[in-house]
């Protein structure tokens, strides 16, 4: 390909105009502020934690350990094949306009709430549990009592916050992740240095590697086992955010598709350290799991290094979810934007408006974030209901990870690869992260706990349900007449291009 070809092929606003998208966003990330915002997003120090005790109760260390390094290798393959995609379509609609590009409009607006809802159901599982962390934190700090309602006026204040901090634009996003990155990275080495050193006896890396525990009520080991890696699939996920900023990232086509890849890499290697270091520093498994605070993490950092201490790591752990919580709003406020944009939205011309002193779509921060709370009132009544919310999560990102590499794989030679691709890897690396997609969707879907009581039940399966119905409906009254994806320019030099590609 000549210099001038590349050079044509890299210029990302033409890109988008390529796509019939007029740039409108500004332009001011960097590929290293792209992958943190992945990363940021991904964020070990909130799901890590934040299901630290669901791990230990569905398989124990020895689930935690494998099933995070199982389920890390094949996020690192499905997140590759969606890094394809979004080198040939890096924009803020991202995973539904690879849809719509590669299978048609049905498919988009399928993959469009589902990815939407999933976002939106991020925000609310990140903010409500940085909120149970800053409850715990407050009762060992001045004895607060964290109930239902206190935990909820302590999530509303972190989802104003991430509203704000958005409302100013992606140049605060891309300073606030590039910290969170190293803050993250700080915060791992931090806590796993502090429990490695610390006096006192540590577990055997018999306990570690082969324990296996499961108090849910569920006999068969393999099935425990794999309910258990759910700790680790509920952890990585956010990974697309690098997709959803694209169209402020610069030579998006190739730094957003190694934004995403790298996040997956180090997340997923942080992450092992993590688990490791705390467990081999758990002094008793029952006490951990039947702590006071609510949080087993907690009871962890106060059996091994005192209240004290324990209270400084919890403050390490709570600004590492705000950091997440608030790059989460910002890809969720880009997929909002972007589908509104496309007419997908009801109020859809609000939702598009971008403010004229920041370049940034503000009323779709602030809808994400009103969607985010109506999402998590339900937990003021039934605990089940922080996990439906999870449930939200998960169930609606994660087979909208797999039908844009499904669809592309059905588009066969037609699909021209981007500047950042997997060669001949790509079809068999895609086949088998659908594979996977599809099963790791079943053991969402499957219960977590015997007997099924109403606050055993596992509210995934329903949730899945109203999603698809809510699409379904949503596409035959309205989607199909208002929902409009603009239409693809292709120029003589547009195709020398893509025909040097491959």
């Amino acid at each position: 390909m000549s210099r001038s070809a590349t050079a044509a092929l890299l210029d990302d606003d033409a890109a988008l105009r390529r796509e019939g998208i007029t740039p409108t966003l500004a332009r001011k990330m960097g590929g290293f502020g792209n992958y943190a915002v992945s990363f940021s997003v991904i964020c070990i120090l909130a799901g890590g934690m934040t299901l630290f005790g669901f791990g230990l109760h569905n398989g124990g260390p020895a689930v935690m350990v494998w099933g995070w390094a199982g389920i890390f290798a094949m996020t690192l393959v499905l997140g590759s094949c969606l890094a394809e995609v979004t080198s040939v379509y890096p924009t803020a609609g991202a995973l539904y306009h690879m849809a719509d590009r590669l299978g048609g409009r049905g498919w988009a607006w399928l993959t469009g709430w589902l990815n939407l809802l999933g976002l939106v159901g991020a925000i609310a599982g990140i903010d409500y549990g940085a909120a149970t962390f800053i409850g715990a934190f407050a009762s060992l700090q001045w004895g607060f009592e964290p109930t239902p309602e206190n935990t909820m006026a302590i999530f509303v204040c972190v989802l104003l916050l991430h509203g704000l901090l958005n409302s100013f634009g992606v140049t605060l996003v891309d300073v606030l992740s590039k910290i969170s990155v190293w803050w993250q990275a700080g915060g791992v080495l931090l806590i796993v240095g502090l429990l490695f050193t610390a006096p006192g006896q540590r577990q055997t890396p018999g306990f570690v590697f082969t324990e296996y525990y499961n108090d849910s009520g569920i006999t068969n080991p393999l099935y425990g086992a794999g309910v258990g890696c759910l700790m680790a699939a509920y952890t990585f996920c956010g990974y697309d955010a690098s997709a959803h900023l694209a169209e402020e990232t610069k030579q998006a086509q190739k730094t957003a598709p190694w934004g995403m890849v790298h996040a997956i890499l180090w997340s997923g290697i942080a992450g092992f350290v993590l688990i490791v270091g705390m467990l081999f520093a758990m002094e008793s498994y029952a006490n951990t799991l039947d702590t006071a605070t609510g949080v087993p993490p907690a009871q962890i950092f106060i059996d091994v290094l005192g209240t004290g201490v324990a209270k400084a790591l919890l403050l390490v752990v709570i600004v590492a979810q705000l950091f997440c919580g608030n790059a989460e709003t910002a890809a969720a406020s880009r997929m909002v934007y972007a589908f509104s944009r496309n007419r997908a939205l009801p109020g859809w011309r609000t939702w598009t408006r971008v403010d004229a002193r920041t370049e940034n779509p503000t009323p779709a921060v602030w809808l994400s974030v009103g969607i985010a709370l109506v999402l998590a009132l339900p937990s003021l009544y039934s605990p089940a209901a922080y996990a439906a919310v999870t449930a939200i999560n998960v169930l609606g990102i994660t087979p909208a990870y797999a039908i844009p590499v499904f669809l592309r794989l059905k588009a066969g030679d037609t699909f021209k690869q981007g500047p950042w691709n997997l060669g001949r890897l790509s079809k068999p690396m895609g086949w088998l992260a659908v594979s996977y997609v599809t099963v790791l969707t079943v053991f969402f879907c499957l219960p977590q706990a015997y007997p099924i009581t109403s606050q055993s039940f596992n509210y995934a399966p329903v949730t899945l349900a109203v999603v698809l119905l809510f699409a379904w409906i949503s596409w035959i009254t309205t989607g199909r007449k208002n929902y409009a994806m603009p239409t693809q320019t292709r120029t003589a030099e547009d195709a020398a291009i893509s025909g040097g590609l491959v």
